[in-house]
């Protein structure tokens, strides 16, 4: 399926990962069982219960069966104090059969996320919240970067979606999506403006943007009326209602209005789950470059460049 087959309006996540999947992540597994003689193993630990979190758990083991990658996931208990989770990661930061670790968000209320965010080891932090990878995609020198962020950037460039010169206006201010996707939109010279759930009045906002990113999991905020005719909408919300998913914007009413928009599910979600793959092959990428700067830059150039055509031996020695 190419990208001229995909309805005008729709901004297709699965399309995105299945290509992503082909030219990008199944090259590189050749070179995994033919040069390092070992793949990749992600951790994903998940605390408590949560319908987002199975969701996207989910997505994720169904799209990872097709790569060359080990995932496991550890269900700790509702009550697992946060002692007994830093314990726990600080096991697998040392376990060198461990080569990225996921801790699934949100957490129980009586542990911090960002003390657990801090505590990843920062070569196996596919999700880039501790500290010395903020450091490093805040000053747009991106070493592992929040997938859901990445996710975002890729559609647009899968697209074919101007950035430089417009005016992106981002939706929330979390660590895992708004704060690193303003950085990346940054990065590719948009003019950026970010709101949140106290904004007021927020379609104030919203009205002016070129490229709108919803990411503040509210479902349905976003509606007619508060965005220009034309305008680019990527939907990042994850929100349930009696059991159905859905977004931070209602996708029917403004489909007449937007140029490109996204659908939740089958929009940010797959792209996301497909930067954390991406983001886990090249912290084992990375871990057997060790101090080949050369080849670490590579490395970076090769997983970021969402047209490449995949090459197995690329960037080895």
């Amino acid at each position: 399926m190419s990208l001229n087959e995909v309805k005008p309006k729709k901004i297709d996540g699965r399309l995105f990962a299945q290509e992503y999947l082909n030219k990008v992540l199944k090259p590189r597994c050749e070179t995994f069982t033919e040069i390092y003689k070992k793949v990749p193993k992600l951790s994903t630990i998940l605390v408590g219960e949560n319908p987002a979190s199975e969701s996207y758990l989910k997505l994720k083991e169904k799209f990872f069966a097709k790569l060359c990658v080990e995932s496991e996931v550890f269900r700790l208990p509702e009550e697992t104090t946060e002692e007994e989770l830093l314990a726990f990661i600080n096991k697998q930061n040392h376990d060198n059969q461990i080569d990225g670790i996921l801790v699934q968000v949100p957490l129980p209320s009586h542990i911090d996320e960002d003390t657990i965010s801090e505590s990843i080891a920062l070569s196996k932090d596919v999700e880039g919240l501790s500290p010395g990878n903020v450091h490093a995609w805040a000053k747009a020198l991106p070493n592992l970067v929040p997938a859901t962020a990445l996710g975002v950037l890729a559609l647009l460039k899968f697209y074919k979606i101007p950035i430089e010169g417009k005016h992106a206006v981002v939706v929330g201010r979390s660590m895992i999506v708004g704060k690193p996707v303003t950085h990346l939109l940054l990065k590719e010279n948009a003019t950026v403006t970010v709101c949140h759930s106290r904004t007021k009045p927020l379609e104030k906002y919203t009205k002016q943007a070129d490229i709108l990113i919803a990411a503040v999991g509210q479902p349905h905020l976003i509606k007619k009326g508060m965005i220009k005719d034309g305008a680019i909408v990527v939907d990042v919300g994850i929100n349930f209602e009696d059991g159905k998913m859905m977004g931070d914007v209602d996708y029917d009413d403004l489909l007449e209005t937007v140029s490109y928009i996204s659908p939740v599910p089958g929009g940010s979600g797959p792209a996301t789950v497909c930067m954390l793959a991406s983001n886990l092959l090249l912290a084992f990428e990375l871990k057997w470059a060790k101090k080949n700067e050369e080849k670490l830059e590579c490395l970076r150039d090769y997983y970021a460049n969402y047209d490449t055509i995949g090459e197995t031996g690329f960037c080895i020695e």
